[in-house]
């Protein structure tokens, strides 16, 4: 088997196991986990916050208003999602219900830290050369610190073992922002992500056997690769 075909079978090993997690209270009220989807070796991992009512349903990723938004940008900007694995920090839908409606809460620092090892499994399997959080709750699971969006959205930062994470703001926070403001909030929002676009444009999409990260010295120059294109 080779090393793409294990490690798609060992993410679809790590959805299952998700589905059965009770490490926090989240699993026992949600559908159903709601794991990444995505290549192994994508070019960009891209990291929400949790999944919302329509992922909770369909068990998939970036369906709802905030993913088609985000679809959105993809297409604007000329990227392909095929070369994105899109995923979140917390793998269960988080809620409190008003009547018949699930309304969206954040979740808590215990339910993210809960769920951090999952997030680190995919990693592992994907690797990844980049990384996109989206909004506070991804850049904290990724960066492993609290970041202030606003201040260092449209940036690269680097984590604790050089992993290259661009921040910017969840597209849910878009959708709730001022009417009058949205197409301000949009422009600034596409240049946020278009700071990843070098990155899209100039990597072309490996082979298993040459995948970044299959070797820690593998994985050291491919960081270097990485960072030579993001500079």
């Amino acid at each position: 088997m080779s090393h793409r075909n294990e490690a798609t079978a060992a993410l679809k090993a790590l959805s299952i196991a998700t589905d059965a997690c009770r490490e926090c209270p989240l699993g026992a009220h949600a559908t159903q986990s709601v794991f990444g989807e995505g290549p192994v070796g994508a070019v960009l991992m891209v990291v929400g916050e949790q999944p919302g009512d329509k992922e909770d349903l369909a068990g998939r990723p970036f369906i709802g208003p905030a993913g088609k938004l985000f679809d959105r940008a993809v297409a604007e900007l000329g990227w392909s999602r095929e070369r994105l694995y899109v995923t979140n920090a917390v793998k269960h839908f988080k809620y409190e219900l008003r009547g018949k409606r699930r309304i969206h809460k954040t979740p808590g620092q215990r339910e993210v830290e809960a769920c951090h090892h999952w997030l680190e499994s995919e990693i592992e399997h994907v690797q990844p050369h980049a990384f996109i959080a989206l909004g506070a709750t991804a850049a904290r699971a990724l960066l492993g610190r609290p970041v202030p969006v606003m201040k260092a959205r449209g940036q690269w930062h680097d984590d604790a073992q050089g992993r290259r994470v661009l921040v910017t703001l969840h597209p849910s926070a878009l959708l709730r922002g001022d009417p009058e403001q949205r197409e301000a909030a949009w422009k600034a929002w596409l240049a946020d992500l278009r700071v990843a676009s070098p990155l899209m444009k100039n990597r072309k999409d490996e082979t298993a056997a040459e995948s970044p990260a299959r070797r820690p010295a593998a994985a050291a120059h491919a960081r270097r690769r990485v960072r030579m294109v993001m500079e």
